[in-house]
């Protein structure tokens, strides 16, 4: 499956974003998806996740203000940004939610060049 993330952009902190998701190759019906994160110096890390059955969760540090969803239909992803930080700043991934015998969390191989989100103070 081909994953691709779009709608970021430079915003000022405060302000709101949605970025979607699109895959071709596969639908992303089947899988446990998640928005991923990975700002400069840091690891990647999971900040929402949905469930095949629509159960969602939140990274702590964007719960309240993060909003996934994801459209069956359409074979799409979203993600809601509202108030924004600057802390929020980093390229956006979406990918499956792999949760691994050791704890650790993968995605598909294909990870595509995601989409960077640049929140100003």
């Amino acid at each position: 499956v081909q994953l691709q993330a779009s709608g970021g952009g430079l915003v000022e902190a405060g302000e709101s974003l949605t970025l979607s998701c699109t895959a071709s190759g596969n639908t992303l019906n089947s899988y446990h998806m998640g928005w991923y994160r990975q700002a400069p110096g840091n690891q990647r890390e999971v900040v929402a996740s949905i469930s095949v059955g629509g159960t969602t969760n939140y990274a702590d540090s964007v719960k309240g203000r993060f909003t996934i969803s994801r459209d069956s239909a359409a074979n799409a992803l979203y993600l809601q940004m509202t108030s924004l930080k600057p802390e929020d700043t980093a390229r956006y991934y979406c990918n499956a939610v792999i949760n691994l015998p050791d704890g650790r969390i993968r995605g598909l191989d294909s990870w595509g060049q995601g989409t960077l989100v640049t929140v100003s103070s």
